[in-house]
């Protein structure tokens, strides 16, 4: 019996093994037959792609057309030019040997100004044809030190090279220099980038490398792009440029999916519009014979229209040459050499016109180059122009009213120097005040902000919170801080971190900080809108990328940016106004013919004084006289606004009438150009 239950047990085990067994073999045929069906139905694109990876090699072009750049009118601005060129791909396996000797094949055939090269290139080429002589130059102490760590194997790479000869390299002959050119630029850059050999070429060349391509392994010929500017250096700099990534940028690049030998923009438009100026490379199949077949079309990038109104641009660097030229051909011109202009839409930020020039000498006389950037970067003290913004901070307080007056002649405050207008103008209102620019009015008012009522030679302290409500209300209109302009690079200014009382006075008659041209300009475009700061924008739309030479769709829409408004009552804004009006109308008015009385204008000058290190020691040297103005018209419906600056105009404050009057010139030039574009304005 015991034994029959221990046979039944056992024929019970195998048979659970068996079906075990065959459990597990169904399940795996199961799961294979669906691996099968996965791989074949349900996941064949993937697995298509997949093995298209493995076996096929790709690559992209250097190049891709990048999108046009158009001015406000559609007038197009920035171009591509198709360019014969030869590339270089480094290809897997490649010996070094392989390369010089591909070096002198392609050198025989193509034009390659070979002069270019460094002695050093020069030198290492030669150690590649010579080796087993140039090995000799190093004694076999040398090579011990290199095992006892003496010297690495750097160090006597770099003694062979030394001790390679002149007479040596003079020996070498036109094709072994040509090759040398060539393999260099074969290897100049990252390893296997894509390497532009040759622009430019001629259609023979290009023909005869495209015919026999089997004969040079890693080289190909295709179009390469650059840009062509229609109005030549008008608004040049500003557009921007285009290279290479730079080195210290190549990681965000490529995380943005970039290859290292792609051509990027690099400064202001080109480079802060990258996203939708950037083109779509063509993609080729490498062959296994080393050819290349074309499998997708390059796209051009989207086009940028501009805000910019080109013809008023051109006009407008025209008159900034005439007028600089002009005026340092005057006595007391030694520091002055730039002016800046910038034409803004005060209702949106539309820049129309921006331009800077700078006068250099050559061959004894002076001609002028593009300056545009100083408008971004190039700070001053900017003088009367503020006090539109100062005298707001006393109707804020409560410190003045509307048409309140005060007696302006020279203060004194205890432990500073007597401080003037530029003459004693007696009894006047705030009107009269901003009219004929006193400083006076301007002193009083921040002395009862402050909390004081003036007395001759009285104590006078402040603390920072009166500094506060002053740069507050200037940071308000956009000077002293950032504009929010859509370009990639952008000045502050100075901004002083002293409280001390007699700077508070400088400060309301725009004597302590430094303002860009921009700041400026927002600042009055601020004010003639009544309030609202807008961000200047030069980008106007966006278009897609087309084939065709017209624009195609809108992609994009620049709108209005909003950054904050100014914290003030209407009425007092609105008084402002009045005042600036009275600048250039009043008979008492200063700022007459800055611009046409027919265009109804407002605005104010601005007289400062400036300080120079001229001899770089470190210590200011030099006093200097710097004009600024700014103004707005129709004075009921502003439709533009105009700043210029001229800075260190002079520095001879009793003999500098005529330059004084340079910064006037140009604004009364370009605001009639301005009119004679936009005459329903």
């Amino acid at each position: 019996m015991v034994i029959y239950m221990s046979r039944l047990l056992t024929k019970k085990k195998v048979e659970f093994q068996f079906v075990l067994v065959a459990f597990i073999m169904v399940f795996l045929f199961v799961f294979i037959l669906y691996k099968i069906f996965s791989m074949t139905v349900l996941k064949s694109e993937s697995y298509h792609a997949l093995l298209e990876s493995l076996t096929n090699v790709y690559m992209n072009t250097t190049s891709s057309p990048r999108g046009r750049i158009y001015d406000r009118n559609y007038k197009l601005l920035v171009d591509n030019k198709a360019v014969n060129t030869i590339y270089y791909k480094r290809m897997k396996n490649t010996s070094i040997m392989d390369e010089v000797e591909v070096a002198y094949r392609l050198s025989a055939v193509i034009d390659l100004e070979y002069e270019k090269i460094s002695e050093r290139n020069l030198k290492e080429f030669y150690y590649l044809i010579h080796k087993e002589e140039v090995d000799q130059k190093v004694t076999l102490k040398e090579e011990e030190k290199v095992k006892t760590r003496e010297l690495t194997t750097d160090d006597l790479y770099n003694l062979k090279i030394a001790r390679i000869t002149e007479e040596e390299l003079n020996a070498m002959s036109q094709e072994d220099k040509k090759s040398a050119y060539l393999y260099y630029l074969m290897n100049k850059g990252y390893s296997y980038d894509n390497k532009v050999i040759k622009s430019h070429v001629s259609d023979k060349e290009y023909a005869y490398l495209a015919e026999h391509n089997d004969l040079f392994p890693g080289f190909y010929v295709d179009i390469s792009w650059e840009r062509e500017y229609l109005y030549g250096d008008v608004f040049k700099t500003m557009l921007g440029s285009v290279g290479e990534i730079p080195k210290e940028e190549k990681d965000l690049y490529l995380k943005a999916g970039y290859d290292l030998s792609d051509v990027v923009g690099l400064s202001y438009i080109e480079q802060e519009y990258e996203e939708y100026l950037k083109g779509e490379k063509a993609k080729y199949k490498i062959l296994s014979d080393g050819t290349l077949k074309l499998v997708e079309e390059g796209k051009r990038g989207n086009d940028l229209v501009l805000n910019i109104d080109i013809e008023l641009q051109k006009k407008v660097e025209e008159i900034l040459d005439e007028e600089i030229i002009k005026t340092k051909s005057q006595m007391n011109t030694k520091y002055y050499d730039k002016s800046f202009v910038v034409v803004e839409d005060p209702s949106n930020g539309e820049v129309l016109a921006m331009a800077g020039r700078k006068a250099i000498k050559e061959n004894g006389e002076y001609k002028t180059i593009d300056f545009t950037s100083g408008i971004l970067t190039n700070p001053m003290t900017v003088g009367s122009v503020v006090k539109g913004a100062s005298i707001l901070v006393g109707y804020n307080q409560k410190a003045i009213d509307i048409g309140d007056f005060f007696y302006d002649s020279c203060i004194k405050v205890k432990a500073t120097t007597q401080k003037c207008s530029w003459k004693n103008l007696g009894r006047i209102n705030d009107i009269e005040a901003l009219a004929m620019s006193s400083n006076v009015y301007q002193f009083k008012t921040a002395m009862k902000v402050a909390g004081y009522n003036y007395s001759y030679n009285m104590a006078f302290q402040v603390d920072q919170s009166v500094f506060d409500l002053y740069r507050n209300m200037y940071h308000s209109f956009g000077l002293g801080v950032k504009t929010g302009i859509d370009l990639p690079l952008e000045s502050l200014g100075y901004s002083g971190l002293d409280n001390q009382s007699g700077l508070l006075l400088d400060f309301v008659m725009g004597q302590y900080e430094t303002y860009t041209p921009i700041q400026l300009s927002q600042y009055i475009s601020t004010l003639a809108n009544k309030g609202t700061r807008y961000a200047p924008r030069l980008l106007k739309e966006v278009h897609k990328s087309t084939n065709s030479s017209q624009l195609s769709d809108l992609l994009y829409k620049s709108e209005k940016e909003e950054l904050n408004q100014v914290s003030s009552e209407e009425k007092y804004i609105n008084r402002v106004h009045e005042g600036f009006y009275a600048v250039m109308h009043a008979s008492y008015g200063i700022g007459h013919d800055y611009i046409d009385e027919k265009y109804d204008p407002a605005g104010k000058t601005g007289t400062s004084q400036s300080f120079l290190d001229t001899n770089l020691d470190g210590i200011i040297d030099t006093e200097t006289i710097s004009t600024a103005f700014i103004g707005f018209a129709p004075f009921d419906d502003p439709k533009m606004t105009i700043t210029v600056t001229s800075p260190d105009i002079s520095y001879e404050k009793s003999r500098y009438a005529y330059t004084a009057n340079t910064t006037k010139r140009i604004s009364k030039k370009v605001s009639d150009l301005y009119f004679s574009l936009y005459p329903n304005s």
